[in-house]
């Protein structure tokens, strides 16, 4: 019995170190490509960059960290002095017997002051 529960306990551990292998580096990409989006949309209120430009800046950036995004797909809007920057994506990961669907909204929106 003691070494059934010892199994049990290690399948359990080697289970969570699996899931948290293919997740956590999901969720630090998102964390790095909304501190990106955010360095962006500081640096670009104060500049004439057309918004097709900073779509295609983000574009490599999202590529660089393995995220499924298009230019397209990147929403930049002007108004006036606020410029806002937000994408919505969604990554599938294959868990054993589970497969889920991420969704991630990186977004931010910077005002000239």
């Amino acid at each position: 019995m003691n070494r059934l529960k010892a199994l049990f306990g290690l399948f359990v551990v080697v289970a969570i170190t699996y899931t948290a292998w293919m997740l956590l580096p999901l969720y630090v990409n998102n964390y790095q490509f909304q501190d990106d989006i955010r360095n962006e949309a500081l640096m670009n209120s104060y500049t004439n960059k057309t918004e097709q430009d900073i779509r295609n800046t983000l574009a490599k950036k999202a590529a660089e960290y393995g995220i499924p995004l298009k230019a397209e797909q990147i929403n930049v809007q002007r108004n006036g002095p606020e410029l806002s920057i937000w994408a919505d994506y969604t990554v599938h990961v294959d868990l054993p017997g589970f497969p889920l669907d991420l969704r991630f909204h990186p977004a931010t929106k910077n005002k000239r002051i």
